[in-house]
């Protein structure tokens, strides 16, 4: 099993999600995160003081799927999330040992 994060336009996340439940992930985890990398915040004016924004909003997903998913997540992915330009995001793919369901006590992919 694999855990993928993905961090991602927030405009993006509708069309993300739909894309992911339709190729079969069975759960997520969403969260507006803020950070930068290539693309650096902007300074703006109010009020004729200057403040740096320094961190872009954003949306993170995290999901575990099966091993044979992994390259059709990560490809629905890049598909639908990417806009050609600089800061459309980060895809991070990490093993996972075990997954336990606490209501049943299911293990493995059956916890899934």
């Amino acid at each position: 099993m694999k855990k993928i994060e993905a961090i991602i336009r927030t405009s993006k996340f509708e069309d993300v999600y739909e894309a992911l439940t339709g190729v079969g992930v069975p759960f997520m985890s969403t969260y507006d995160v803020k950070g930068f990398g290539l693309e650096h915040g902007s300074a703006q004016v109010y009020r004729g003081t200057t403040y740096n924004v320094g961190f872009i909003p954003r949306t993170k997903i995290e999901m575990v799927v099966t091993e044979d998913q992994v390259e059709n997540v990560i490809s629905t992915i890049l598909k639908v999330a990417n806009t050609g330009h600089i800061g459309d995001g980060k895809i991070f793919v990490m093993d996972v040992e075990e997954v336990i369901r606490i209501r049943t006590g299911e293990v493995g992919e059956m916890a899934l």
